[in-house]
């Protein structure tokens, strides 16, 4: 498992890490309108999957609007953004901040995704920051666990992966 901090004091991570070349489970995140989004719904596609504590803090606001950029450049790449906030905080959230490139995805309801991917934060019931590539038959091809939850993930490193997915 991996080491993660907050705000340099340890957390406790909860669900099944997942490493590069593990096939990812399907998982059931909620969409703003509180309809059902899988994993599933997208094979066949690459999906970059970022992971943020929460939408309404300065790196995850940073994180997610670097991926609605870059998600423009992609082909054939779908990007999650996916946090345990509530799906109206989100909607209004990327209503305000034109966020329209990437989907932005609540695990609120039971932590389905932090569960099966292992970024569920113990301590606060929030999603530990990290990045996944999952390829178009749904094998995870990139796997980064940010070691201190309020720093930044490794942008170049994750779109590499994901351009380079099949």
């Amino acid at each position: 498992m991996v080491n993660v901090t907050f705000k340099e004091n340890p957390v406790t991570l909860t669900g099944n890490q997942v490493n590069e070349g593990d096939m990812a489970q399907d998982f059931t995140v909620l969409a703003n309108d509180l309809s059902e989004v899988k994993l599933s719904d997208s094979k066949g596609k690459v999906r970059l999957i970022s992971v943020v504590p929460s939408i309404d803090t300065g790196v995850c606001e940073q994180q997610t609007r670097r991926f609605n950029e870059e998600a423009a450049k992609l082909d054939n790449v779908e990007i999650f953004t996916i946090s345990a906030d509530l799906p109206f905080a989100q909607k209004r959230w990327c209503a305000a901040e034109g966020i329209d490139n990437l989907q932005v995805l609540s695990d609120h309801r039971d932590l389905d995704f932090g569960k099966k991917f292992g970024v569920v934060i113990e301590e606060l019931r929030l999603l530990s920051r990290s990045i996944f590539v999952v390829d178009s038959s749904d094998k995870v091809t990139y796997a980064e666990y940010v070691s201190e939850v309020t720093n930044h993930p490794d942008y170049d490193a994750a779109l590499d992966a994901a351009r380079t997915a099949r």
